[in-house]
């Protein structure tokens, strides 16, 4: 696993930030942390200042190299967003990555304009997932509008005036019917999913697209931990859910907040086996040898490594 990449520990990979003052208030850091997800002032310091940093590299070069392009080229093109994918597992913290990550470019020199889409908007309606049979895959490859996602992608990655993506609602559990959410000319596009980082579907027709999601991401991070260690984060989020948003009116799993927490948990474990560790083990894990970095957590939610690809 680590052949391709260069590996650094927290300290190593922490000694790399600069003196630039890219810093979150404890009350952004609140608003921007996933349920259950302890990420600290000092996770922003030593991890995702270092990552902004080489990010904001990254995306600079591409600019650089895209005007040289169009100078060689005697094009008069129009810049294209830099699309950075997040991917991992359900619960091992991969949306508070993105959202620090959006928080973090936007103070970024120049004050670039930073959107953040989730795939769960490209989810197939929960009526289709039943007609197909597949409420038991929700997450899977095959749950999802691949043809909307990847259209959606290659318009805002063609510099697309305005695009729409689809709501989803961890409430109802289901698309919003008629709500969107537009991104407009972004600098940088932050995409975040369990299958961002998915090849093209094997056994293509011929003539037929070959292109996957993946393919216009210009900067990927896949979130890793073990599989047991997201299973206790899965579990303690699923129970601290069943005491708040389970609770309220018209909620999805609502059926879980009036039963016993041991019952719960025991329905919470199996939907673990049974649903999001096989979509692990069979798809997300498998695509973490094609991110540019990997963020390695430890067993106490904290990130302990960095795997960066070497160039």
């Amino acid at each position: 696993m680590s052949r391709p990449y260069v590996v650094l520990r927290r300290g190593a990979w922490a000694s790399l930030a600069n003196n630039t003052e890219i810093d979150l208030d404890e009350a952004t850091l609140e608003r921007l942390r996933g349920l259950g997800d302890p990420t600290s002032a000092e996770d922003v310091a030593e991890i995702y200042r270092p990552l902004t940093q080489l990010l904001h590299l990254y995306i600079a070069n591409a600019g650089r190299l895209r005007e040289e392009s169009n100078r060689f080229l005697n094009l008069k093109v129009r810049r294209t967003p830099f699309v950075i994918g997040v991917a991992g597992s359900v619960a091992v913290g991969k949306s508070t990555t993105a959202r620090l990550l959006r928080e973090l470019l936007r103070r970024a020199p120049g004050n670039p304009k930073v959107d953040l889409i989730t795939t769960d908007g490209f989810l197939l309606p929960n009526r289709v997932l039943e007609e197909r049979g597949l409420m038991a895959r929700k997450g899977f490859p095959e749950s999802y509008d691949r043809r909307a996602l990847l259209d959606f992608v290659a318009a805002v990655k063609s510099g697309s005036e305005r695009v729409q993506a689809p709501v989803y609602s961890h409430t109802v559990y289901d698309i919003v019917p008629g709500r969107h959410v537009t991104v407009e000319r972004p600098d940088v596009l932050v995409l975040e999913g369990l299958n961002v980082l998915q090849p093209a579907p094997r056994g293509t027709r011929l003539g037929a697209s070959a292109l996957a999601v993946s393919d216009f991401i210009d900067f990927s991070i896949y979130v890793d931990a073990d599989p047991g260690d997201i299973r206790r984060w899965y579990l303690d989020r699923f129970l601290t859910l069943k005491h708040t948003a389970f609770t309220r009116p018209g909620s999805y799993f609502r059926r879980f907040a009036d039963i016993p927490d041991d019952v719960a948990l025991a329905g919470a474990n199996e939907i673990w086996e049974s649903v999001n560790l096989v979509n692990l083990r069979e798809n997300i894990a498998p695509t973490r040898g094609r991110a540019t970095l990997v963020l390695t957590k430890d067993s106490g939610h904290r990130m302990s490594r960095v795997l960066l690809r070497k160039s």
